[in-house]
């Protein structure tokens, strides 16, 4: 069956506002949603991936290369390229309870006990080259695949020295975690790295819950024609984000825009310039959604939660939550929208 049609998801705006822009310019950091169980936080991942065009790679790479990038990138296409062909992007589970050697790749066992060669089977990692790396419950990561996710995620490139192998391959990838916050707090080294962060909650109108129930059931009663329906609003969304992938790069930031991102994050002390840089891209990427050729103020009063929320140091003098503290901020520093 067909992925649920991105379109098709109900309310959480936000939420899909932020997938769409990380699908624009994926060095904005990927995407964290914190929620309900039920709300549609794995559906809108597969959902956007399989909203996007087919991505060109090599025939045979284990990393999904693209034909256009460096041969050395990868040891696959270092020996040499074949054909290329289409293939969707690439939507990877990242389970709780996976191993070491299942994300990084590690001896291809069968190989060396059947002929004797010392050769490497890829990971996870390597699956989710060019597409998504889903964490579902990723605040229940092990401590150990945080560390390594951290590492992977500031180069793009998954090192892997163990049990006589020494190589290095592409991992580029957008990191969209979920979970809900009433089961533990993410470690913040790992909160950082997101940038995006969301909140979903379950919808508490009677029209929205029944519009949802009546779009699932649709949906598993038969998915072909439910998806055929939204085939036309999702071509359309679809030449959306390419159009805004190709207007990206012209798109200007105004002096003016980056002195009110400055005074934003001042006002909420965050830490680091990471917030400003957020901040910075993430309006960017909106506004080239939106077709505009210059970066407002409007842009950022949209995005300072998202880019925001999880970037706040703990006020033990103020219990509000992050969301109202960045509202507030908002108010004081751009003005009422």
């Amino acid at each position: 069956m067909p992925a649920f049609p991105f379109t098709a998801i109900v309310a959480q705006e936000e939420m899909k506002r932020a997938l769409l822009i990380a699908a624009v310019d994926p060095s904005v950091g990927g995407v964290l949603v914190f929620g309900d169980r039920g709300t549609g936080k794995s559906t809108a991942v597969r959902a956007l991936a399989a909203l996007l065009p087919k991505i060109r790679a090599v025939a045979g790479c284990p990393y999904s290369c693209s034909p256009d990038s460096p041969a050395e990138a990868c040891p696959h296409c270092a020996r040499g390229r074949g054909k290329s062909h289409q293939i969707p992007v690439p939507v990877v589970d990242l389970p709780l309870g996976a191993t070491e050697d299942r994300v990084v790749g590690a001896l291809d066992l069968e190989r060396a006990l059947t002929k004797g060669e010392k050769a490497f089977e890829p990971g996870l990692l390597a699956r989710a080259n060019r597409g998504f790396l889903y964490i579902d419950e990723a605040n229940l990561l092990e401590d150990h695949l945080v560390d390594l996710l951290l590492d992977v995620a500031a180069s793009g490139v998954n090192t892997v020295e163990r049990e006589g192998l020494s190589l290095r391959h592409p991992a580029r990838f957008v990191l969209v975690g979920s979970g809900n916050p009433e089961e533990g707090e993410l470690r913040p080294q790992l909160l950082d790295r997101f940038g995006l962060a969301c909140e979903v909650t379950t919808p508490t109108d009677i029209a929205t819950r029944i519009e949802v129930v009546r779009r699932r059931d649709a949906y598993e009663r038969d998915g072909e024609a439910f998806c055929a329906a939204q085939g036309k609003v999702e071509k359309a969304l679809q030449k959306t984000v390419l159009a805004a992938r190709e207007r990206l790069g012209s798109v200007s930031v105004p002096d003016a825009v980056l002195e009110n991102a400055a005074r934003l994050c001042l006002a909420l002390g965050t830490d680091g310039l990471r917030g400003e840089l957020t901040l910075m891209r993430t309006a960017r990427a909106l506004a080239a959604l939106e077709g505009a050729d210059v970066v407002s103020v409007v842009h950022l009063r949209q995005m300072a939660p998202s880019a925001l929320r999880h970037r706040l140091r703990r006020n033990p003098l103020d219990e509000s939550g992050s969301t109202a503290r960045v509202a507030r901020a908002v108010e004081e520093v751009l003005g009422a929208g």
